[in-house]
């Protein structure tokens, strides 16, 4: 059987491809390459450019290639944008993950791996946050998130369903052999952008508040090593495959870093002290996120391998460079194709 990834040509969807086609599973990838890139998308996974709120586009892919589970990650994921342009994220990741729903029961796909967002707890009372806290997000990223997992579940009672909803925390790092990292170049990641400055490609970094009530000011967050979060997917796969229930289960390691310690972390792995500078908070930022992760180890069985946040670091590091060394030897060979 194969699996359908949604957004597989992005950050985390092509880690999860690698990962699918490392443990011998069939995959096809549906991105519509607003922000996913082809290269992104290894063989032999099948690329299908297109729109995953295209029912017909979904239901043919469903018919034709004997999908048997959909991983989800397509999705409009920063939060200052959600804040400044609502409808655009309740129209790509409520109203479209409804219609990509209403294909998955139509044609009887009996497994779905959601990608969720530690954003639908909001400013929780207590860090670390569990699976059982409340619900309240404060921007329209987490509210948009939050709508789906609601869908999801009430399509699971009523059509049989199985779902696993991963809430993840803040993504960071690379393929540890080198394959892919995040590659889009306006990316608001904060590891992203610091080995940018660090590597002298911005310059500098903003901070954005540092009048938050934690340890130093600044906002403090779990930083979950990308391979680790696709690790969860395999198992949350293998567990639903195995009759597991539906589930919901946070992603990260449980430890939170500020931004400044995050900063100081890139600052000593670069060997560079790049500027930072104090800006005023951004609608939307809670002040503290970290994950409370007994569940997903003890249902699913999952254990970190690259819990390490420098060595997170000197991956977002050195996959910077590769872009950078990709981007001028492509330049290279335009010019010199120009100048025949």
């Amino acid at each position: 059987m194969t699996v359908l990834v949604t957004g597989g040509a992005g950050y985390i969807g092509g880690h999860m491809v690698l990962a699918l086609l490392d443990a011998g599973e069939k995959a096809v990838v549906l991105d519509d390459l607003s922000t996913g890139f082809r290269s992104a998308v290894r063989p032999p996974a099948k690329l299908i450019v297109g729109d995953f709120g295209d029912m017909a586009l979904v239901e043919t892919i469903l018919r034709e290639h004997e999908i048997d589970a959909i991983a989800h990650f397509a999705a409009k994921i920063v939060v200052p944008e959600s804040v400044a342009d609502p409808l655009r994220y309740y129209l790509n990741n409520t109203a479209k993950s409804r219609n990509l729903l209403e294909c998955a029961v139509r044609h009887k796909i009996k497994h779905f791996i959601f990608s969720s967002t530690a954003a639908v707890y909001g400013e929780p009372e207590v860090n670390p946050v569990s699976e059982t806290a409340a619900l309240a997000p404060i921007n329209p990223y987490g509210r948009s998130k939050l709508m789906t997992e609601w869908m999801l579940q009430d399509a699971s009672h009523a059509h049989g369903l199985d779902y696993v909803i991963l809430r993840y925390f803040n993504v960071a790092g690379a393929d540890p052999k080198g394959r892919l990292g995040q590659s889009t170049p306006q990316a608001t990641h904060l590891i992203k952008i610091a080995v940018q400055a660090a590597l002298g490609f911005r310059p500098g970094l903003d901070v954005f508040g540092a009048d938050y009530p934690t340890r130093d000011g600044t906002c403090i967050r779990d930083y979950i090593q990308v391979t680790d979060l696709v690790a969860a997917h395999l198992m949350a796969l293998d567990y639903l495959r195995k009759g597991g229930e539906s589930l919901i289960c946070n992603c990260g390691y449980g430890t939170g870093f500020s931004v400044f310690e995050v900063i100081d972390v890139v600052k000593q792995v670069s060997g560079v002290d790049f500027n930072v500078r104090i800006s005023g908070r951004r609608a939307g930022d809670p002040a503290s996120l970290v994950a409370g992760a007994e569940r997903i180890k003890s249902v699913l069985g999952w254990a970190p391998k690259y819990d390490d946040l420098p060595a997170i670091a000197g991956q977002a590091l050195d996959w910077e460079r590769h872009l950078h060394n990709k981007s001028k030897a492509e330049s290279v060979l335009v010019r010199n194709s120009a100048a025949r």
